[in-house]
């Protein structure tokens, strides 16, 4: 008897219906939308690194995990002591520079020959590879966002031009000489990162125990322990800013129902008296408001699970830089935040029906 009530009530006002469950699905979006993003980004800057072919990576004393985009860097003096320890079978120096004027638009200077023997190259779409100090190569995803393509020149810090187009998940999204990127910034002789080859992977371990003897100030990493290390729990910033948005959208679940609850009240004051008269106990009142506040996040959490999946494709589209990605094992957590921020929501519209005089709802006009 009450679950039909409640759905009658809810197909009764159809339009505030719709408007609350979409509020909340926007709440669950935003949450769904910005675990995606971390997620995707995180995981294309663990393949791009998989991708060097590399076993051990070396980086600068005051560097971080996530920092590839230049203002760090180390004498290039360096690649010849890593060369020297045993079992190293290549290692090679390049230098990641920011160079706008993109947020994320880092270019990668590299040594191309060295950078080939190690990663096995670059399998080209179009064009090949860079040749003068004006040549860049990008990968299918920079093209695209660029709307880039061979023999043409884009405006990244400079003007560049496009003389190849290469699959992704090599290091970086652009690519050029290490000389030209290191005349250009001003760091002639200066690197960013040191990518080491193993001669045998059972090796790896005695290769980076004896780096970090030989250089104890650097950061050293082997490629797993990089890659394990991008994940949002490991980046305090980015778990701090996905709580914020988590809170947000939880408050915007609570502020909507808080509102359609209260407006609903209101307006069933007379049906509410007529059930308190025919024997409804405050606890049946408030336990039927409450079940459609369930429903409300219910259908909302569908909502913004479906709305996810075009944001998605906006991001893909318009920011394919920002690769986003679906994490289901984020849609159980989004319904308890949208459900938890209902219930709280329907709490004193809930607690104000329930108190309701009987003979003061049915004179209600």
């Amino acid at each position: 008897m009450v679950n039909r009530l409640v759905l009658e009530n809810l197909k009764h006002r159809p339009v505030r219906t719709l408007l609350s469950a979409v509020a909340i699905g926007v709440g669950v979006t935003l949450i769904l939308t910005l675990v995606g993003v971390s997620r995707g980004m995180l995981g294309d800057v663990a393949t791009q690194r998989r991708g060097t072919g590399a076993d051990i990576i070396v980086r600068p004393p005051d560097s971080s995990v996530l920092n590839l985009s230049g203002g760090i860097t180390m004498p290039e003096k360096v690649v010849d002591v890593v060369r020297e320890q045993p079992h190293v079978a290549l290692a090679t120096g390049s230098l990641m520079q920011y160079v706008g004027p993109g947020p994320l638009d880092t270019m990668a200077g590299i040594h191309l020959d060295e950078f080939s023997a190690m990663s096995g190259g670059f399998h080209y779409l179009e064009g090949g590879p860079f040749r003068g100090p004006d040549d860049v190569v990008l990968d299918e995803v920079e093209a695209s966002g660029d709307h880039a393509s061979v023999g043409q020149w884009i405006n990244k810090g400079r003007k560049w031009d496009v003389t190849g187009v290469v699959e992704s998940g090599k290091m970086s999204r652009m690519f050029t000489d290490i000389r030209t990127l290191q005349e250009t910034y001003g760091v002639l002789g200066k690197i960013s990162v040191i990518w080491v080859k193993v001669d045998d992977p059972a090796n790896i371990d005695s290769v980076k125990d004896s780096l970090e003897r030989r250089l104890p100030f650097y950061k050293i990493y082997s490629m797993d322990e990089m890659t394990s290390l991008l994940s949002a729990d490991n980046i305090p910033i980015l778990k701090k800013f996905t709580y914020v948005v988590i809170g947000i959208a939880a408050v915007v679940g609570f502020l909507f129902v808080l509102l359609s609850m209260y407006t609903a009240v209101l307006e069933r004051t007379r049906e509410i008296g007529i059930l308190k008269a025919l024997g409804a106990s405050p606890g049946y009142i408030l336990d039927m408001l409450l079940r459609e506040a369930i429903l409300l996040a219910i259908g909302g959490t569908i909502a913004g699970i479906l709305m996810s999946y075009g944001t998605r494709v906006l991001m893909n589209t318009f920011v394919p830089n920002m690769t986003t990605v679906i994490v289901k094992t984020w849609w159980p957590w989004a319904a308890l935040i949208a459900i938890t921020g209902s219930l709280i929501g329907a709490l004193y519209p809930g607690f104000k029906a329930a108190r309701q005089d009987a003979i003061e709802a049915l004179s209600y006009d």
